[in-house]
C-alpha cells in the first residue's frame, strides 16, 4: 500500500552577487546539489539528466526515501533553470525551476518546485504522515536557499 504526498514550494531571495554568477552557480546541476542536504547521492544519466537519492528518513517504525530524477535546461539570456521530471525514475516526480534578474546592486532569484512522492506507507498513515513529509522537505529547501544564499554572498 502506498500514499501519495504533493507538494509545492516557492521561495525568492535577493543576493550581492552579479547575474553571471548566479547563473553559473545555478546551472552547475552537480555543484549547486552540493548545497543540497541530505543528498545520498546525484546519479549523471547523460544529457544533463540526474537521479537525486535522498537520505533515508525515519518516521517511528518506517523509514521513508526519496528518487526521482529530472532533466535540466539552462537558458542565460532568459536567467532561468528549469528542471523536468523523468517519469518511471523512482517514487517522485519532481519540476521546477531558477528565475533570475538583475537588480540595483546583485540578483533577483526565484525558485520554485513541485514534487509528489509516492511512499511505501499505508494509507492509514496519510493524515498524519502527509504534514512531517512536507515539512521536512520544506526544511530542506529553507537550508538549500540559506546555503546558496551564503555562496553567492
Amino acid at each position: 500500500m502506498t500514499i501519495k504526498v504533493s507538494i509545492d514550494l516557492d521561495r525568492e531571495f535577493t543576493v550581492n552577487a552579479d547575474i553571471d554568477a548566479v547563473f553559473a552557480l545555478l546551472s552547475d546541476v552537480e555543484g549547486s546539489a552540493g548545497y543540497f542536504p541530505k543528498v545520498e547521492s546525484l546519479e549523471d544519466l547523460g544529457d544533463n539528466t540526474f537521479r537525486w537519492t535522498m537520505e533515508k528518513v525515519g518516521l517511528g517504525d518506517h523509514a521513508i526515501q526519496s528518487i526521482y530524477a529530472c532533466n535540466y535546461v539552462s537558458d542565460e539570456s532568459a536567467g532561468t533553470v528549469k528542471w523536468t521530471p523523468i517519469k518511471g525514475e523512482g517514487n517522485g516526480v519532481v519540476s521546477g525551476g531558477w528565475k533570475f534578474s538583475a537588480v540595483d546592486g546583485g540578483t533577483q532569484v526565484k525558485f520554485d518546485t513541485t514534487a509528489d512522492l509516492t511512499l511505501p506507507l499505508p494509507g492509514l498513515l496519510k493524515l498524519a504522515i502527509s504534514p512531517v513529509v512536507k515539512h521536512e522537505f520544506a526544511s530542506m529547501v529553507d537550508t538549500y536557499m540559506e546555503r546558496i544564499q551564503e555562496a553567492l554572498s
